[in-house]
C-alpha cells in the first residue's frame, strides 16, 4: 500500500524523505492521507526538524497545521529553532517567533547552546543579524564554557566576530579550557579574526589557565604565540611578532616559542623568530638551548640556521651535555661536524684570524660541501685518510689542529667496525679544509707544510709529487 511507512536503515519514513527533499506535492499527499507526523528517525528526528534544517516554510506551514509537533527535541535536545538557526533558515525563526509566539523555544540544547550560540558557531550573518533584532543576542556558555564570540572565532566567522564585538562587554573571558577568544582564532589560523579581537582590546599576551582537578587552582598553558607555532601558521607569527606580542617565555612555561618551533620543524617561523631578535641562546625546562633540540632531532635545515645566526654552542643541558654531545649521542654524524666547523669558524673568527667584514661571510655554510670547486681537493683528502694514515694517525692531525678532545670524541664515537678509524681521518680532514677555505688559503700548501712540521714528511712529498693546478687554486670556496 502506497500509504504504508517506507522505513529506512536511520528508520526514517517517507514523510521524513519528503519533507528533507522539499517534494511538496508528496507532502501534501502524504498529510491527506494522515501520514503519522511525529515519527522520529534513530537520531530522534521528526518531520518538523527537517523542515526547519531545510528552510522550507511552506512545508512547514502545512506541518505546523496538520499538527505536528512544534516543540519536539531530537535525542541532542535540538528544536526546530536550532535546526533553523544552525542553518540560516530565518524566515522559519521569525515564524516560529513572531507569528507562533513560541519564545520558550529559545532554550539551550543538550550541549548548552542556544540558536544564537549555532548561527555564530557556523557564521551565518543574516541569522545573527535577525536574532539580534528579535532580542535574542546572548553572551551565556555552552557546557564547554564557550561564549558566541568564542565560537564564532574559533571557526574563522570574521563578519559574525565584527558583529559580535558590537555587543560585547567581556572580550577575554576564559572557557573550560582557559582559552580567550582571540586565543581560539590564532589556534585556528584565523588572521582576520584575531586582528579584530587585537583592536577590540583582547590581551595579546594572555596564556590559557587549564583548569585541574580542584577548582580552585590552574595551570598555565601555553601563549597565543605559541598555539600559532604548533600549528605552523607562520602568517599568524608574523602577524603576532608585528604587534610585539612577549617573545620571552613565562617561568611556568617549559618551552620558549624558538623551542617549539624547533621540536616541529617549522624552519619559516624559526627564521622569523630570529629576525624579531628572539633569544637564540634560551633555556628551556631541562636546561636545552634551541640547538640542543635540532642537534637531537638530526634537522641539518634547523641547525645550519642557529648555526648561522651565531647561537652558544657552550651550553650544558641539566645532563651536562653539550649540543655537540648530544648530535654524537644521537647518532648524527652530519650534525655532529657542522657543530664542530662552526665551533672552530667561530674560535678563527675571535682570534682575527678571518676577516671579519659581514661581506666576507656571505656564503657561510658549515653542511657538508658539495660543490664543484672542491671536488680535487676533497677527493685527495679522502685518499690520505683512507690509503695512507693509518690507525690513531688522524687523531695526531687533528690535536695538531687545535680540536679539542670533545671534537676528537664525537666524531669517533660513530663508530662501524675496525676500519671505522679511515671515515673518522676523512670527517676530520674535511672540517679542517671547511676552515681553510673560510679563511681564504690554500689548502694545498698548508696541508703539505702542516704534515711537515706534524712529523709526516713522507706523506707531505706524496702531496706535493701529486699536487695538480687544480688542487693548487686559491679559489676554492664554501658553498
Amino acid at each position: 500500500m502506497l500509504l504504508a511507512l517506507q522505513i529506512s536503515n536511520l528508520k526514517r519514513t517517507a514523510l521524513h524523505f519528503a519533507v528533507a527533499r522539499s517534494h511538496m506535492s508528496v507532502v501534501d499527499f502524504l498529510l491527506h492521507h494522515k501520514a503519522r507526523l511525529d515519527m522520529a528517525d534513530q537520531h530522534g528526528l521528526t518531520a518538523i526538524h527537517l523542515a526547519a534544517w531545510s528552510g522550507n516554510l511552506d512545508i512547514m506551514r502545512k506541518l505546523v497545521k496538520a499538527g505536528a509537533d512544534q516543540k519536539a527535541k531530537n535525542e541532542e535536545g535540538m528544536n526546530v529553532l536550532h535546526f533553523a538557526a544552525q542553518n540560516n533558515s530565518v524566515k522559519i525563526v521569525d515564524y516560529f517567533l513572531q507569528d507562533l509566539h513560541l519564545n520558550d523555544l529559545n532554550k539551550p540544547d543538550g550541549k548548552g547552546k542556544k540558536p544564537f550560540l549555532l548561527a555564530s558557531e557556523k557564521g551565518h550573518v543574516d541569522m545573527i543579524n535577525n536574532l539580534i533584532t528579535l532580542k535574542l543576542f546572548t553572551s551565556e556558555k555552552d557546557k564547554d564554557g564557550n561564549t558566541a564570540l568564542h565560537l564564532a572565532a574559533k571557526n574563522g566567522h570574521s563578519e559574525v566576530v565584527e558583529i559580535l564585538l558590537e555587543q560585547w562587554e567581556e572580550i577575554n573571558d576564559l572557557n573550560e579550557n582557559g582559552e580567550t577568544p582571540f586565543y581560539l582564532s590564532v589556534e585556528g589560523g584565523h588572521e582576520k579574526c584575531a586582528e579584530l579581537l587585537l583592536e577590540a582590546g583582547s590581551d595579546i599576551n594572555v596564556l590559557t589557565q587549564v583548569r585541574t582537578q580542584h577548582p580552585s587552582s590552574t595551570q598555565n598553558n601555553s601563549s597565543a604565540l605559541q598555539t600559532a607555532i604548533q600549528n605552523g601558521h607562520l602568517s599568524l607569527v608574523n602577524f603576532l611578532i608585528d604587534r610585539n606580542i612577549d617573545l620571552v617565555p613565562k617561568p611556568e612555561q617549559k618551552n620558549s616559542p624558538l623551542h617549539l618551533a624547533v621540536v616541529n620543524n617549522h624552519l619559516m617561523v624559526v627564521r622569523s623568530l630570529l629576525d624579531a631578535n628572539h633569544d637564540i641562546n634560551c633555556l628551556n625546562h631541562r636546561q636545552e638551548t634551541p640547538l640542543h633540540l635540532a642537534a637531537d632531532l638530526g634537522n641539518v635545515e634547523l641547525v645550519e640556521v642557529l648555526l648561522k645566526a651565531g647561537c652558544d654552542l657552550k651550553p650544558v643541558d641539566k645532563y651536562g651535555k653539550t649540543a655537540l654531545a648530544v648530535a654524537s649521542r644521537s647518532n648524527h654524524a652530519l650534525i655532529v661536524d657542522m657543530i664542530i666547523k662552526a665551533e672552530r669558524y667561530y674560535a678563527m673568527k675571535q682570534e682575527h684570524l678571518a676577516h671579519s667584514e659581514h661581506g666576507s661571510d656571505f656564503s657561510l655554510s658549515f653542511k657538508q660541501d658539495h660543490s664543484t670547486q672542491t671536488k680535487q681537493i676533497r677527493s685527495s683528502l679522502w685518499y690520505l685518510a683512507y690509503n695512507q694514515l693509518k690507525p690513531q694517525e688522524w687523531k695526531k692531525l687533528a690535536l695538531f689542529w687545535k680540536f679539542t678532545d670533545e671534537q676528537i670524541k664525537a666524531i669517533e664515537e660513530q663508530w662501524t667496525g675496525k676500519k671505522s678509524y679511515k671515515e673518522h681521518g676523512n670527517r676530520m680532514l674535511l672540517i679542517w679544509l671547511h676552515g681553510i677555505l673560510l679563511a681564504h688559503q690554500n689548502p694545498v700548501k698548508h696541508m703539505y707544510e702542516d704534515l711537515v712540521e706534524a712529523g709526516f714528511q713522507p706523506l707531505a712529498e706524496k702531496i706535493r709529487a701529486a699536487r695538480s693546478p687544480d688542487m693548487d687554486s686559491r679559489k676554492c670556496a664554501i658553498s
